[in-house]
């Protein structure tokens, strides 16, 4: 009897322990970083057993091996890769998209103002002296260079925000190293199969889903689950032999971001530093080409208006001042100084500045720049979108075997339930036994 009773309570320990294990699983099915747990058992041995006599039947009862995450290792790294790379996409298609709307017409105007300057010049071929062209003329010129100073703010407090995100998300980056060393270090302690150990796995796995958010790296474990992180790119140590790595960002005078981890430079490779990184070279681009636009576009007019002499006789002055776009400035002249006429004419300088237009044009050249720009940020939301699914589909896999299914877990608990009732029916069977035995003595 005392076998039985024995038998029993291993029962009634073990799914007790496992309903306990079923609702933890309930209790977190939207946690973020968690995997399902399973209770592992295992028949017991029977005290009196011995391997010499083969037919001795004496049941032990059961036994708790420990808890189980279910996790498949591919479905993970693969959703860590496809999630990095959706964070670089969604992360430079953002920014892309800021960066048109600061080079848009109705961010600036320089479109519609290079139009209105040249019509303007079109009109004054037909009556070169009225004073009310001449100032709307001075007008677009002003017009203008506000706007190539308007979209170098722009870009330029673009640049300085992109750099403030990419220093946010590395200090949260090295935050993450150190929280997964502490992790490391629980492990390391953890007993195996222990409860601790479950949640201390699922910590580590969600802090590295994080890092590869942030940045592409590599992970290889020891038998005690520790992790030893690296940089995909270079190989670089980040975590691992109880020492932990930051990573460290610089930023250019372009604006152009580097990045290193221990003095070498790496590169994020994917993550949402990658595509900040990526930003930031484009915005770069972007500053450099609006100032060669701007300086193209002064230089011709500047040309082309020198050219001429204005209502007074005088020699054509500058129409713009400024080397880049974000000094760009109208020089201030009056309706008399504008050059209109030249040596074939009253209206002859007029005549060639409207002639200007053309395939090379100034305007040609901004649409042109517009046209690639617009391309250029159709192209990233494409490419996010096509990481967006893969990342998706990835996740799903993964949480096909990580997940929480409810149903599932209700079925599980119900069935657990009836085996805890049995187990308490066996100690009942063998307590009426036991009385049985006693009264009839």
């Amino acid at each position: 009897m005392s076998d039985l009773l024995s038998i029993g309570a291993s029962g009634l320990k073990a799914y007790s322990r496992a309903m306990s294990t079923v609702g933890d699983n309930i209790a977190n099915a939207q946690t973020p970083g968690y995997a399902r747990r399973t209770l592992a058992l295992k028949e017991m041995a029977s005290g009196t057993e011995s391997a010499l006599v083969g037919r001795n039947v004496s049941p032990g009862g059961v036994t708790i091996q420990g808890i189980g995450r279910s996790v498949d290792k591919w479905l993970i790294n693969d959703a860590r890769i496809s999630s990095g790379e959706a964070e670089r996409a969604a992360t430079r298609a953002d920014w892309m998209t800021k960066v048109e709307s600061a080079l848009s017409d109705d961010a600036n105007g320089i479109s519609t103002n290079l139009t209105k300057l040249f019509t303007t010049a079109d009109q004054l071929t037909a009556d070169p002296n009225n004073v009310t062209l001449r100032a709307q003329f001075l007008q677009s010129v002003d017009d203008v260079a506000s706007g190539f100073r308007s979209s170098a703010t722009q870009l330029g407090a673009m640049s300085e925000g992109i750099s403030d995100a990419a220093q946010s998300s590395v200090t949260d980056l090295n935050n993450n190293l150190d929280a997964l060393e502490s992790v490391n270090a629980g492990l390391r302690k953890a007993r195996a199969g222990s409860t601790n150990e479950a949640s201390l796995l699922d910590e580590r796995d969600r802090l590295i889903d994080q890092i590869s958010s942030q940045m592409a790296v590599t992970a290889s474990f020891d038998d005690k689950g520790t992790v030893t992180l690296r940089a995909a790119g270079t190989g670089d140590a980040l975590v691992g032999n109880a020492t932990v790595t930051h990573v460290a960002i610089a930023t250019g005078a372009d604006g152009r971001l580097g990045f290193t981890a221990g003095g070498a430079a790496i590169d994020p490779g994917s993550g949402n530093l990658a595509g900040l990184g990526q930003a930031a070279d484009h915005v770069a681009d972007q500053r450099a080409g609006l100032d060669a636009a701007a300086a193209q576009f002064a230089g011709q007019l500047n040309t082309a208006h020198q050219a001429g002499t204005d209502a007074n006789g005088n020699a054509g002055q500058p129409l713009f001042a400024g080397t880049t776009a974000a000094t760009l400035t109208a020089t201030p002249l009056s309706a008399s100084q504008v050059a209109a006429a030249n040596g074939s004419g009253t209206n002859g300088n007029m005549l060639a500045i409207g002639g200007m237009r053309g395939a090379n044009d100034p305007e040609a050249a901004w649409a042109s720049r517009l046209a690639s720009q617009a391309q250029a940020t159709s192209s990233s939301r494409a490419q996010f979108a096509a990481a967006a699914t893969r990342a998706d589909g990835a996740a799903a896999a993964r949480d096909s075997v990580s997940g929480v299914d409810l149903d599932q877990e209700a079925a599980d608990l119900l069935r657990f339930q009836q085996a805890y009732s049995a187990a308490a029916r066996t100690i009942q069977v063998a307590r009426e036994t036991m009385q049985a035995l006693l009264s009839a003595i």
